[in-house]
């Protein structure tokens, strides 16, 4: 006959801890519901601007130690052919002492002018004395000629050593502001690639106004900025060929003819009225007279803008009527902005 046995029922410790253990595994769900909230559009938006800033940052110090290796680069050379031509010089002057004191060898070393008391034309000794001491001096000369190519010669080699350790400092640089360019530019399309497609064009919209909007391209009114101060001379130039970029794409590291960064449509706009601008932003904020303020501000003026987290990290031209035109950042395009959109740094009147 079958036994029927009662289930052995859990102990009470065994079920305070099974509770326990449901209970914080409830918590724990709960938590990591709460810990990592989707973040907002305003949140992707605040790191993509931060990312854009740093970015800018980082192109800045690239266009920088690119025109410092571009100047390295052509010193070295310079210097590399000058090292080669004083080398040949430095032979020649060697080869021709050389001779004299081949021929001074084969003579037995007896001093010239100890043979030429030996000479049997008594009458020729002082014309022949006075050759011997002539061509005693030009061998002193050569003799210095060559001890002070000699010194050139290392002081050149010196100088071409020291700008080649430069431009390898100089490249190592470069290569880390370009990685850490597209470091931040990766991160910052990852995050508009976590958004959807209408969240993106939110952000972007977004962007575009603090941006400035108006005048976004070629074929955009200018209605929006009213009727613009005319700029006379060399300024009035330069703005009229920042202006006729609008719509062009900002690429990081160029300065035209038809992508620019913010340095590179200050520097290719005033190329055209024949005024060489430094590349970077932190240049161009010592270049010509200090405007006071923004209310001084003329046409033509470069207006520097603090960086978030540095020194001066970008720049636009001032047009007139309280507006700028710049290239704001990647994805962005010159436009126009409000001259006090941003932080000012300085105005410079070039």
């Amino acid at each position: 006959m079958a036994t029927h046995r009662r289930p052995k029922q859990p102990s009470h410790a065994r079920v305070v801890v099974l509770t326990a253990a449901a209970a914080a595994t409830v918590a724990l769900s709960a938590q990591s519901a709460w810990a990592d909230p989707k973040p907002s559009i305003d949140d992707v938006k605040t790191q993509i601007d931060g990312l854009n800033s740093q970015a800018e940052q980082a192109t800045e110090q690239y266009d920088g130690a690119k025109e410092k290796a571009d100047t390295l680069r052509q010193q070295a050379s310079q210097l590399q052919d000058e090292v080669a031509r004083t080398q040949a010089q430095v032979n020649q002057l060697e080869e021709g002492l050389g001779s004299v004191a081949g021929q001074q060898y084969m003579d037995d070393g007896i001093d010239p002018s100890v043979q030429l008391m030996f000479n049997a034309d008594p009458s020729g000794y002082l014309d022949q004395a006075a050759t011997q001491h002539q061509a005693n001096i030009s061998e002193a000369e050569a003799l210095k000629a060559l001890q002070q190519a000699q010194r050139t010669l290392n002081q050149q080699k010196q100088d071409a050593a020291t700008a080649l350790a430069q431009l390898d400092a100089t490249t190592t640089t470069l290569n880390n502001a370009k990685t850490d360019v597209q470091s931040k530019l990766a991160q910052s399309q990852s995050l508009l690639n976590s958004l959807t497609a209408s969240q993106r064009a939110a952000v972007l919209a977004a962007q575009q106004q603090e941006d400035g909007g108006g005048a976004a391209s070629r074929g955009t009114s200018r209605a929006d900025l009213g009727p613009l101060p005319q700029a006379s001379g060399q300024a009035g130039g330069a703005v009229a060929a920042a202006l006729s970029r609008l719509g062009d794409p900002y690429v990081w590291a160029t300065n035209g003819p038809n992508t620019f960064d913010c340095s590179g449509l200050m520097q290719w706009s005033y190329e055209q009225v024949g005024i060489q601008l430094p590349r970077t932003s932190q240049e161009q904020a010592s270049v010509g007279t200090a405007v006071p303020s923004l209310a001084q501000a003329q046409p033509g003026d470069l207006v520097i803008y603090n960086a978030e987290d540095g020194p001066e990290g970008h720049v636009g031209m001032y047009i007139g009527n309280g507006m700028v035109v710049h290239a704001p950042h990647t994805g962005a395009v010159v436009r126009t902005m409000p001259a006090n959109a941003l932080p000012i740094a300085t105005i410079r009147r070039i």
